[in-house]
């Protein structure tokens, strides 16, 4: 734990143990930086944790300071997977114990499907190689696979509705990527059913079963006015606005719907 109460990633334990080591050596850094041939200010950034040594500087590392491929083995285990602007909130998220993100324009990393992240990698690269693609997307996929572990940090996720409008992938994928994640059914039954969820109408529904009727509410105006279209019979009740079918849908429990419709007719919800 550093002075200010954040924890230290795990590039700064590297270049702190490489510090420990090389003053144990009786070496500075510029006789350490002789012998890995580089300049001592890259050794400074290796020891600070800002950067890390390749693979060969590793090796020249252990041979200069005697430690037997130690520094070698552990940048092993260092994932340079991630951009260096973001390694080291990769880093943090592996010993979050709570993490909160909000989401502007995009379903944040952690939460993104394969096909959705792979829309995004695809819009902002577009001449991409799909060897690089597939690169990216598993190692986006890699990092959520944090919040499948016993000791997975508690994920509180804000998203703007632009996050969930804005097609990313066209209709099937923004249908997938929206519905609740698997593993947070699996943590939380019990609270997926009690919660509001968005989707898209086109994909199935939280019961599994499609959505291929819809009544209109008898609270709409007339056309043009803003409608209400309901599908009845699900595990999870639909919601659309009739005038963007192909749009997301605000899914409600049997038990959310019922006292939301109660309250309508009772007028607490009225203006």
């Amino acid at each position: 734990m550093r002075a200010n109460g954040r924890p230290r990633t795990a590039r700064e334990k590297y270049g702190e143990e490489l510090k420990l080591r090389r003053m144990a050596a009786g070496l500075t850094q510029e006789a350490l930086a002789d012998q890995v041939v580089c300049s001592p200010t890259l050794i400074s950034h290796f020891e600070a944790g800002r950067r890390l040594p390749s693979p060969d500087d590793a090796q020249r590392i252990d041979r200069a300071l005697g430690t037997d491929g130690f520094f070698a083995r552990w940048l092993e285990d260092l994932d340079p997977a991630f951009p260096r602007y973001f390694t080291e909130v990769a880093e943090l998220e592996r010993e979050a114990t709570e993490i909160r993100q909000y989401g502007a324009a995009l379903i944040p990393g952690l939460l993104q499907t394969k096909a959705y992240s792979r829309a995004v990698f695809q819009a902002y690269r577009p001449n991409h190689c799909a060897e690089e693609l597939d690169e990216l997307v598993v190692s986006r996929a890699k990092r959520a696979l944090l919040l499948d572990k016993p000791s997975a940090p508690v994920a509180w996720t804000l998203l703007d509705e632009a996050a969930l409008r804005r097609r990313v992938g066209g209709s099937q994928v923004m249908a997938r990527a929206t519905q609740p994640h698997d593993r947070s059914r699996r943590r939380s039954s019990e609270a997926s059913r009690r919660s509001t969820n968005m989707h898209n109408t086109e994909a199935t529904i939280a019961d599994g079963a499609t959505v291929t009727e819809w009544r209109k509410s008898s609270y709409s105006g007339g056309a043009n006015a803003e409608c209400l279209e309901v599908a009845d019979g699900h595990a999870a009740i639909p919601v659309r606005d009739s005038k963007t079918p192909a749009g997301p849908a605000l899914t409600f429990s049997p038990q959310g719907w019922t006292r939301f419709v109660t309250a309508v007719k009772h007028g607490e919800l009225s203006a």
